[in-house]
């Protein structure tokens, strides 16, 4: 069984910073893209970073030059940090990651953490 277990939200301060972590845990062959997802109250799940598993990065524009995404292969773990916060940042901030099983099998599944609460205020 695959799991995603999320950790480092919490309450900061607008300007403060955050790193989220997400590791993947389960006997899979390999993972391929990761991502966050964040959703605040009344509005819809939104993409905020992902990235591939050679390490080319997309963000959406609200917090591109403020927060960064990375992944250690190694840890099967991806990042997010966060910095120079604003209130509208206020979410629950979801990780996926897409993954195969076994080699001979070329479908991907795709995976979702429980989420980590972030409040920024102001």
């Amino acid at each position: 069984q695959v799991q995603l277990v999320e950790s480092g939200g919490g309450l900061v301060q607008a300007g403060g910073s955050l790193r989220l972590s997400c590791a993947v845990s389960g006997s899979i062959f390999s993972i391929n893209a990761m991502g966050w997802y964040r959703q605040a109250p009344g509005k819809q799940r939104e993409l905020v970073a992902a990235i591939t598993s050679g390490g080319s990065t997309n963000y959406a524009d609200s917090v591109k030059g403020r927060f960064t995404i990375s992944r250690d292969n190694a840890k099967n773990t991806v990042y997010l940090q966060m910095n120079s916060l604003k209130p509208e940042d206020t979410a629950v901030y979801y990780c996926n990651a897409d993954w195969r099983l076994v080699a001979s099998i070329p479908d991907r599944f795709r995976s979702w953490g429980q989420g980590t609460q972030v409040t920024v205020s102001s």
